[in-house]
């Protein structure tokens, strides 16, 4: 049976977990449209919404001491977030920041409870300083002068009197300091020799600062460095305290400080294998480790509870919607605590994908998620069927089998999904991650057109109707598909994508510019940015297109989306726009999201 695009959308999304000082769970669900904050004390339960707002909330985090919790919403998905604390006993609301032009990054609470730290770009729109703010007080203190660029707060030293710094340069050059709160010095602590990726940071019961880290290997692993050994050109070594498959990262790691019961997560092609145990006696490894009863699938984050007893897992995977749940960390018996409805449509409607890879170029590997409809054969005997090809954004970034309501919605509608993880995509080793820098951008694309031959050879698929489809950098990959390889195309669909990128660095925010530069490449070469531009070649284009904006986009400016559809429709081919005044790079809204995919769906309809 086919359901309409409203009914997928509405099907609510769980996630963010928290454990307040009491153990129950507060968590983001986006039932009313928007996500919003609410309480649940037993699995299963009928939880209690706290907040009702139309803006979306970005985060929700419980204090470690009292009946209370911090929450970040911006306006417009502008994404300037302003900090309010919400006293759960009461219902009350306490606006803690009011600086509605500056963007504030959740630093975490102190760890009393008293005290909070965030990063924001007050000073000036390119600059991150470090504040820290009494949690009744309405004013922040700042105890770091930021230099220039993107920069957050990792974690809170146990005693309360330093915090660790996370500057990023690029996605994988990040570099690690200690800020002393009182004298606001910051000394670095990771090697100025060797640019690594440094995330998921935390602190043991000995003071040890534990990391996740891919410094001195291929792929990521939890390490312990030294804080003894900071300023200067930082630590030149790190130690291996827990190490995937050689093949695989460690994808995330928890720490309670005061009992380190550790909870971590491996990404193993995509899936994620789950972990809870304890730092041993000296710190230098993870012992006593469990994995919780979960499905196959992806979990995309773990909070660990009050004294580490409990850990809150985040899950989703291709057939099952994004639930919470929790289980006892020494034993690994695990619940769902929270079930989405899915209005309806019955689970074993939702399809899982297979895992394949294809050869591209250059003979390599390029791993990719297929899925078919429900009903056709691989082999054809039930006819083909159209096929869209999804690429996802970062570029460092990776798809893996988690819920998409769109892409069941499609498969629905009888088309056939494709989802490849091409060169520059994270999850399978640092020289993957590094393919497409720069100079190298169009050899990704490349791996779009070796993609559609090896549909070529699949007899369900119809490679005479064939979508691209795609968002952020993803939309970028759509337009430079459909400019390079234009005859392959039957329709594509651009969700805010890149269609100059010297009008991109020009625009976009400016906390982004550098970081953005070092992955495509410079202001100061602009025969590069005109080479990997899509706009450029936009003669080329012969395939309808629909194009899907925010107008408060910060990352991707609007602009991107005006100017390729200005171009397009100059030359007479199909080209719709979907812009919000009201959204910005995500359309969050679900009263847009359903306009959205409606219009999309009706696109395809007529053009393929």
């Amino acid at each position: 049976m086919q359901y309409g695009v409203a009914r997928y959308i509405g099907i609510d999304s769980t996630d963010t977990p928290t454990f307040t000082p009491d153990g129950d769970l507060a968590f983001l669900a986006d039932t009313t449209g928007t996500p919003q904050v609410y309480r649940l004390s037993d699995p299963g339960a009928w939880p209690e919404r706290l907040t009702a707002h139309d803006e979306r909330v970005s985060f929700v985090d419980a204090s470690p001491t009292r009946d209370e919790l911090m929450f970040g919403m911006d306006e417009g998905s502008n994404e300037r977030d302003q900090l309010y604390r919400y006293d759960l006993e009461s219902g009350e609301e306490t606006p803690l920041t009011n600086e509605p032009e500056a963007k504030h990054l959740w630093g975490g609470w102190g760890p009393e409870g008293d005290r909070f730290a965030f990063a924001a770009n007050r000073r000036q729109g390119d600059t991150f300083d470090v504040y820290v703010q009494d949690r009744d007080s309405d004013g922040a203190d700042l105890v770091w002068e930021g230099p220039g660029g993107f920069v957050g707060v990792a974690a809170w030293h146990p005693d309360g009197d330093g915090l660790i710094l996370q500057e990023s340069n690029s996605s994988s050059d990040v570099v690690l300091y200690w800020l002393d709160i009182d004298t606001g010095e910051a000394e670095r602590l990771t090697d100025t020799g060797e640019a690594a990726r440094y995330h998921h940071v935390a602190f043991g019961p000995g003071g040890d600062l534990y990391t996740v880290t891919d410094y001195g290997a291929e792929t990521a692993y939890v390490g312990r460095i030294d804080t003894g050994d900071r300023g200067g050109d930082g630590v030149d070594s790190v130690e291996t305290v827990e190490q995937g498959p050689e093949a695989w990262n460690v994808d995330s790691l928890q720490i309670d400080t005061d009992s380190g019961q550790v909870a971590y997560t491996l990404n193993v092609d995509g899936y994620s294998e789950t972990y809870l145990g304890e730092l041993s006696a000296d710190g230098s490894e993870i012992v006593d480790t469990v994995e919780p009863e979960l499905p196959e699938g992806v979990v995309a984050g773990v909070e660990l509870g009050p004294d580490g007893e409990r850990a809150a897992i985040e899950f989703s995977a291709d057939d099952h919607p994004h639930s919470v749940y929790v289980t006892g960390v020494s034993s690994g018996d695990t619940e769902r605590f929270t079930t989405p409805g899915t209005l309806g449509i019955p689970e074993e409607q939702f399809l899982r994908s297979e895992t394949i890879r294809y050869e591209t170029f250059d003979g390599r590997e390029i791993p990719a998620y297929w899925t078919l409809p429900e009903g056709v054969d691989a082999d054809g005997s039930d006819g083909e069927v159209p096929v869209m090809v999804d690429i996802h954004g970062g570029p460092e970034h990776q798809r893996r089998p988690w819920f998409y309501p769109t892409k069941q919605y499609f498969l629905n509608q009888g088309y056939a999904v494709l989802e490849p993880n091409v060169r520059g995509s994270s999850g399978y080793g640092k020289e993957y991650t590094h393919l497409d820098d720069q100079e190298k951008r169009l050899d990704s694309v490349k791996d779009i057109k070796h993609a559609t031959e090896w549909l070529e050879d699949q007899p369900a698929a119809d490679t005479d109707s064939l979508v691209v489809y795609g968002r952020s950098y993803g939309g970028f990959m759509v337009l430079s598909a459909i400019t390079q390889y234009p005859n392959l195309w039957a329709a594509a669909v651009d969700f805010v994508g890149i269609a100059d990128f010297q009008t991109f660095l020009e625009n976009t925010g400016e906390w982004r510019r550098e970081h953005r530069a070092a992955e495509y490449g410079s202001l100061d070469d602009p025969e590069l940015l005109e080479r990997i531009s899509p706009i450029h070649d936009v003669d080329e284009i012969q395939c309808p297109l629909f194009i899907q904006h925010g107008a408060n986009d910060p990352r991707v400016p609007v602009g991107e989306a005006e100017q390729i559809a200005e171009a397009v429709e100059e030359r007479g081919i199909p080209v719709e726009t979907c812009i919000f005044e009201d959204e910005g790079h995500h359309t969050t809204d679900r009263e847009n999201l359903i306009e959205e995919f409606e219009r999309i769906a009706a696109f395809l309809d007529e053009h393929v």
